[in-house]
């Protein structure tokens, strides 16, 4: 490259954009759906439980992103980049193996926007990643101050739980149950009260 624009100049979002357009434009063309944001991009089919054919154009789509990223000196990192199916197990057992085929390795679980997603949808990695930071602010409590326990509370535990709070809903009743014995405990670090 022989041009280049600072980091954080006016400038820079806009010809970043129009350096990133092409991309669009062959996700576009296979009849991919996609959001990008920043220098990340996603991209989401959905399928019928027995028709794999949306696949084929989401392999296409990954070769030819993986094509025009080489023509423009950049390189895909495969590290960041991820593949989930969602479903029931069987179905997300058949996904995982017929992407396997094609050269795509799955994940169980992934995290977008902060938010850990399962395949099942069952949001017990996040509600465990919850009770676990609840868990860590329980044993410095003796050594925080009020205010500073408070704000540990509110950053860690209340935001994450208000976050996204949407998809929480129709969650089982033993999931519902454990957010709120996290909410619970939050009160209870914060109050400085034991269990009844």
């Amino acid at each position: 490259m022989t041009c280049r624009v600072p980091q954080g100049s006016i400038l820079a979002p806009l010809l970043f954009s129009l350096y990133m357009l092409p991309l669009s434009r062959i996700m576009r063309k296979n009849q991919i759906a996609y959001h990008s944001y920043a220098d990340d991009s996603q991209i989401y089919l959905s399928l019928s439980p027995n028709d794999y054919s949306p696949i084929c154009s989401l392999c296409q789509c990954v070769d030819e992103i993986n094509s025009w990223m080489c023509q423009n000196f950049l390189q895909l990192n495969k590290e960041k980049t991820e593949v989930i199916a969602f479903g029931n197990k069987d179905q997300v057992l058949r996904m995982n193996a017929y992407l396997g085929s094609r050269g795509l390795t799955t994940k169980n679980q992934i995290r977008n926007l902060g938010v850990i997603l399962e395949t099942d949808l069952s949001f017990s990695s996040h509600v465990k990643a919850e009770y676990y930071c609840l868990k860590h602010i329980a044993r410095i409590r003796c050594f925080v101050s009020s205010q500073d326990l408070e704000k540990l509370v509110h950053a860690f535990i209340t935001s994450r739980v208000d976050y996204c709070n949407g998809l929480l809903t129709d969650l089982p009743k033993k999931t519902i149950r454990q957010l709120q014995l996290i909410q619970n405990g939050a009160a209870r670090i914060l109050t400085r009260t034991r269990k009844i």
